[in-house]
């Protein structure tokens, strides 16, 4: 959940961490530090509570000298949010620093050892046993210590750590939690991904699960976890430092959002073929041997992902015939699933890196099902470990939560029931190129949608959003996965308690809750085979005191009737009208965050990679 940068080479440190942490503020932080060495210097360490701008200024009053270092941006887990349990952590009388991400889950024994020997703690947090197990078993060699260290560590980690005894070196390893190293002509960086620092270099190599690695100025190694050494691989990356700025937007968020359409495309034109009849996925062709024999697709994903999943049993289950399930990560690794080589699992994770998501994934991989990874990280853990691949193309998503990566992981779900449904024969070549023709037109309505953002702004500056302590999002078939979804976005960055639910089942104990001071955002478009029950739930919410705000299609004037506030989306078939209900979800959510003066990028509590449990 952290972010983790380093670097060695022969440029100052201390600006390119900085300038390294910046890019990873998205990943939502509490406190800030960097750890800096140089052959004339020990080990120099800065750490502030607070927003980046705190450390800035302390370094500004004390700058620290050197050409390595390492950095952090913390999100608390083990211990309160304070300058002491900010990273880096030092050990072994400063000589050493460490900066942690992950979970020690034996922190408590490790530190009892530890204290019983005569160590002395400066924090609360569990990170803070690797720096003295580090101090402890080092006898020369930095990178050999932090493994003999980490042998007695259970849990997940990707950890940095450098030494006053060896100026310029750096060591570390990951066991749950990414680290991806880099390669520029001045030096090698490490990150959590390579925002940390794609402005230095677009050369980049993602370390395995278990694997350890030692840098210096001239040069880098990895060891597996079974101790071979390997040289890194080095692989250019196409995220550019422009992707990573707002581009004129005040939030990333809100640039995002109009993202949108060209991300669309991009998917389009990668998956669909120039003839526009059939479509392929060039990084599934080594599971498209398996996929004939599947019985049975398991989705698994958290959060907004599982939301998108949803979407996509009811499109598979319509178009291939196939059951389908959508599981919580979280909930189906603790489980005892029935799975084999006739279940196909599809992971859905937009950083390739939650660790449920991967835990669900690796059990099914295990248990011999075939594994599908809809990711949007090119090189994440996700997308290696899978047996084949969909990646989204929506470039960096900075903003905590998640918006054009949603949109983009409903479309990739969509082609992908399309293709299974042509693969199965229950789609003929006609009824395919009818669904990519409609497809084609979801960018420029998503633009139309987009267009009406001024009338989005204004129901979301009524006085019932504005002072709402509760809300309600309704819907059925195909948009209760958005009324779940609308739901979350508003609740994530507003902090207003907000609850989703099937419209039909609001008599079955939600209705209990309306008032005419708690909005409720019904979503009910035309053409859907619910949208008369949907209209019907609609009605018996009015007749007790509610206040609706409706999101309907384009030009429904009995549904703009029956509601307080409604806002239009272009008509477009049902199947696909998630994608366009998703856009003024997305804005309501933003601009009543935005009105009640909250950070609408880096939410409180949350993080935007989501690496323990």
């Amino acid at each position: 959940m952290c972010g983790i940068v380093g670097y060695t080479g022969s440029h100052e440190a201390q600006a390119l961490l900085m300038d390294g942490l910046r890019r990873l503020e998205y990943r939502g932080y509490d406190s800030a530090g960097v750890a800096v060495q140089s052959a004339e210097e020990p080990v120099q360490v800065e750490k502030q509570l607070g927003k980046l701008a705190e450390l800035r200024a302390a370094l500004e009053a004390r700058p620290l000298g050197g050409t390595a270092g390492i950095g952090h941006t913390r999100w608390a887990t083990h211990g309160r949010p304070s300058q002491a349990n900010a990273h880096p952590h030092t050990g072994g009388g400063e000589r050493f620093a460490i900066v942690h991400n992950g979970i020690i889950e034996n922190y408590r024994a490790l530190r009892h050892e530890l204290e019983s020997a005569g160590v002395a703690f400066q924090s609360e947090t569990d990170s803070e046993v690797l720096a003295h197990l580090i101090a402890r078993a080092y006898q020369g060699d930095l990178a050999r210590a932090v493994r003999q260290a980490l042998k007695q560590a259970e849990g997940s980690y990707a950890v940095a750590a450098i030494c006053a005894d060896e100026p310029g070196v750096i060591a570390g390893a990951r066991h749950g939690s990414p680290l991806v190293l880099g390669r520029a002509p001045h030096g090698f960086f490490l990150g959590s991904d390579v925002l940390a620092f794609i402005g230095e270099t677009s050369e980049a190599c993602y370390l395995n699960d278990g694997d350890s690695f030692r840098m210096d100025a001239a040069g880098c190694e990895i060891l597996r976890a079974d101790g071979t050494s390997v040289v890194p691989e080095f692989h250019t990356v196409t995220v550019s430092a422009e992707q990573a700025e707002k581009e004129g937007h005040p939030h990333f968020m809100l640039k995002e959002i109009h993202q949108q359409p060209d991300v669309i495309r991009h998917l389009l034109a990668a998956y669909v073929a120039d003839e526009q009849d059939a479509i392929d996925f060039p990084d599934i062709r080594g599971l498209e041997d398996r996929l004939d024999g599947i019985q049975r697709v398991v989705f698994v994903a958290c959060g907004t992902a599982w939301h998108a999943a949803m979407v996509g049993k009811y499109l598979l289950e319509q178009w291939s015939g196939l059951p389908v399930s959508v599981e919580l990560a979280s909930e189906f690794r603790y489980r005892h699933t029935v799975l084999d080589g006739s279940v196909l699992v599809v992971a859905v994770s937009q950083s390739g890196e939650t660790a449920d998501t991967l835990e669900a994934a690796r059990k099914a991989a295990q248990a011999g099902a075939a594994l599908l990874a809809i990711v949007n990280v090119p090189g994440s853990t996700l997308d290696r470990e899978a047996h084949g691949a969909i990646r989204l193309l929506a470039g960096p998503e900075i903003g905590v939560a998640s918006t054009k990566a949603y949109t983009a992981q409903i479309v990739a779900i969509t082609l992908f029931a399309l293709y299974m449904g042509r693969r199965r024969g229950a789609l003929s070549a006609e009824q395919l190129a009818e669904w990519i023709r409609a497809l084609d037109a979801l960018p420029g309505q998503v633009e139309r949608a987009l267009s009406d953002k001024a009338q989005i702004e204004a129901v979301a500056a009524e006085p019932i959003c504005r002072t709402a302590s509760h809300a309600m999002f309704i819907g059925r078939g195909y948009n209760y996965p958005s009324a779940l979804e609308g739901a979350l976005k508003l609740k994530e960055i507003s902090y207003i308690h907000v609850e989703g639910y099937a419209a039909g089942e609001m008599k079955h104990g939600p209705i209990a809750l309306v008032t005419d001071h708690i909005p409720v955002v019904a979503i009910a478009v035309q053409d859907e085979g619910v949208y008369g029950k949907t209209r019907s739930n609609i009605e018996e919410l009015r007749a007790r005191g509610g206040v609706i705000l409706a999101i309907g299609t384009e030009g429904d004037t009995s549904l703009k009737e029956i509601a307080q506030a409604f806002i239009g989306i272009p008509a477009c078939p049902a199947e696909l009208s998630p994608v366009l209900v998703a856009i003024p979800l997305q804005l309501f959510a933003y601009y009543v965050a935005c009105m009640l003066g909250h950070d609408v990028d880096q939410p409180r509590n949350l993080a935007k990679s989501v690496t323990v449990e």
